[in-house]
């Protein structure tokens, strides 16, 4: 199953640009579940199982979709993204807006049309939006009109953007097309069903590639034998659909157990407590962030509908994990997953469950911890935590395939210690991404936002612990001569450049930036400063 099946795509840019083949990881299918046919569409995979009178999407108000619902709708969308709007096989189509059926229902058309989707965050700003456009080569996008304006003044060429949720006659929902089914193209397994960006320690997003049968794979490892969802359950959530934990713990996996999920448009801490009682939620996703906020609020609120909590994003202290256990009875599932390897893959359930670690390899997974020459370290030692299974990495046309692909391993880029009785401890990231309230944010990305401000010369950024967000993005910044030093102003410029959430938690003002001999930012005083500055 490593090498490429025939193709459905018309438009064979995504394959084209896959790493070579020496580049790739080595994939395991080591469950019978995981051997997939080689012609799949995982779009008509998750639709056609479930009766059509269950419910799957439900929202604060209005009655929830069913199965039957969303399939008439999905297949009505695949005929106008065809007939209507051209898109052939292959054709990248970004997805934008914020968590609603509505975009979830996008996302299974341009799925089950054979299409490939790009999910970004409502919050990304023009200049992220036309870098990832440029490197995916999208030639179409399906926004939420509430989320249009920065998409249109991204001013990307060729792309053709059709809104959804407004009463113009050009609106996405409004557009004639046949009310009969839509046949799924007969994609391979390995076709690419979709590109999910992350950033790299130099700024610049990089797309991982992933293929339909990968979607179906985190489902069948992680959700099927660690979080062992129920028809019944309602799963929730604060992680969007634009990161690939949301796309699984919000659409994926609630639909291939014939669940349903409620999506919220706003899933901060003060929103899901409220939506957790009023629903009825049994499964819920969220970093340990949200679960720390929460834990001041529960006396106001019913959780005991709750049954399963996922905390991925950012490690879960042990301290969060017993504070929770304590007043719910809940035992949190942690887990580390990763955007180019679409999903969770160790983590641990009920008793297996040791508060401080992450976890084990979830079943279809391995994983190890080895040094920087790639041989395993003895368990009690940190080094690099190392992992293969059913899904790899396989970026679009990056050069930094190389550094996440090693000797046939996915090396995920943290630190770990291999315990005795094989479970994994988190230790650290090992290079400069910041990880805070389960966002990734490259510190260089954020860097260079500040210097395109005129009147900043020089700027640091590092991540700084923070009991509320886990780390906290601190910039160091030396502006010109004369100059005021004006925080809230440099904040309210990195705003207008980047996602809101990468912007500086602190601002600390220097006169020079402490460098050595050579000239080399030496971030490690930065990150270990205090209160000297």
């Amino acid at each position: 199953m490593d090498g490429p099946t025939r193709s459905a795509h018309v438009d064979t840019f995504a394959r084209d640009h896959l790493p070579p083949p020496d580049q790739w990881p080595r994939l395991t299918f080591d469950l019978p579940e995981l051997r997939y046919p080689e012609r799949l569409n995982c779009a008509a995979e998750l639709l056609d199982g479930p009766p059509p009178d269950r419910p799957v999407f439900r929202t604060p108000v209005g009655p929830p979709w069913t199965y039957g619902d969303l399939r008439a709708r999905v297949d009505r969308l695949a005929h106008v993204l065809t007939d209507g709007l051209g898109v052939v096989p292959g054709n990248r189509v970004l997805l934008r807006g914020p968590t609603t059926p509505w975009l979830a229902a996008c996302w299974l058309a341009v799925l089950k049309a054979g299409a490939v989707a790009v999910t970004v965050l409502a919050q990304q700003r023009p200049g992220e939006l036309r870098t990832m456009c440029e490197i995916a080569r999208v030639g179409h996008a399906l926004c939420d009109i509430r989320s249009v304006d920065d998409l249109a003044k991204a001013g990307i060429p060729g792309l053709r953007i059709v809104t959804y949720g407004g009463d113009g006659p050009d609106d996405l929902l409004g557009r004639p097309a046949p009310d009969t089914p839509y046949p799924a193209v007969d994609t391979a397994a390995d076709d690419i069903a979709l590109i999910a960006f992350t950033s790299g320690t130099t700024g610049r997003p990089k797309g991982c590639l992933h293929f339909h049968r990968d979607v179906l794979a985190i489902a069948d490892t992680f959700s099927r034998h660690v979080l062992r969802p129920r028809a019944d359950d309602v799963f929730a959530g604060s992680p969007p659909l634009g990161f690939t934990f949301g796309l699984g713990g919000l659409v994926v996996f609630p639909m291939r157990a014939g669940a349903s999920a409620l999506l919220l448009e706003q899933a901060g801490p003060a929103r899901l407590l409220p939506a957790i009682a009023e629903q009825r939620v049994s499964v819920l996703f969220t970093a340990p962030t949200a679960y720390r906020a929460m834990l001041g609020d529960l006396d106001g609120h019913d959780v005991t509908s709750l049954r399963r909590c996922v905390s991925a994003g950012e490690n879960l202290p042990a301290a969060t994990w017993h504070a929770w256990h304590d007043r719910t009875g809940l035992r949190v599932i942690n887990g580390i997953g990763a955007t180019e390897l679409l999903h969770i893959f160790v983590s641990a359930a009920d008793e297996d469950i040791r508060p401080g670690t992450t976890g084990l390899p979830v079943p279809g997974w391995h994983a190890r911890v080895q040094d920087a020459d790639g041989e395993p370290v003895p368990d009690g030692e940190p080094g690099l935590l190392a992992v293969r299974g059913p899904v790899g990495c396989r970026y679009l046309a990056d050069p930094r395939q190389r550094e996440y692909v090693r000797d046939g391993w996915n090396i995920t880029g943290d630190t770990y210690v291999r315990e005795p009785g094989g479970y994994f401890r988190y230790v650290a990231r090992a290079d400069d991404m910041i990880v805070s309230a389960g966002y990734n944010i490259a510190g260089p990305e954020v860097e260079d936002a500040l210097l395109r401000h005129p009147d900043v010369v020089e700027a640091a950024v590092v991540g700084r612990p923070d009991e509320a967000r886990g780390t906290a993005v601190v910039a160091f910044v030396v502006v010109r001569e004369g100059v005021p030093r004006d925080g809230d102003a440099l904040r309210a410029f990195v705003k207008s450049e980047l996602a809101p959430y990468k912007c500086p938690r602190e601002i600390v003002f220097l006169d020079a930036l402490p460098r050595t001999a050579t000239g080399k930012l030496q971030r490690f005083r930065l990150r270990t400063a205090g209160d000297q500055w």
